[in-house]
């Protein structure tokens, strides 16, 4: 876990130093490790579950510590990590409202802006879909 949060973080300050596309570049990373950590287990389910709702609030976190729009970088989480579970097999619907739920209850924990998480989380979703 602490891996990926340092490869997160490590994304969001080169994106928002490079001024990159923080939706796509967050989508990509999100979507990779849910895919590398569901890969290989028994149960795709459960584990795609879990990885969905580790890489979602690994990214929170790593949003807030940055700076960056939240909003997007949660667009760009959600979306991705929406993606990576549907291509290892789990339920779009349920990898989503994890998703969702992972984004808010991290950001409230974290003292962010819950609306602007909550809207990054829905469009994300959508997108997703």
């Amino acid at each position: 876990m602490a891996n990926l949060t340092d490869e997160i973080n490590n994304t969001l300050s080169s994106v928002i130093s490079g001024a990159g596309d923080l939706v796509g570049t967050l989508r990509d990373v999100a979507k990779e490790n849910v895919v590398k950590t569901v890969a290989g287990v028994g149960d795709v389910t459960s584990s795609g579950i879990n990885a969905v709702s580790d890489v979602v609030t690994s990214g929170v976190e790593a949003l807030t510590q940055t700076g960056a729009s939240v909003m997007d970088g949660v667009t760009g989480l959600v979306e991705g990590a929406v993606d990576g579970a549907k291509d290892a097999g789990v339920n779009a619907t349920e990898a989503a409202s994890e998703a969702a739920s992972a984004a808010i209850k991290s950001a409230h924990h974290l003292g962010g802006a819950l609306g602007d998480v909550a809207i990054g989380a829905v469009s994300g979703a959508i997108k997703a879909a």
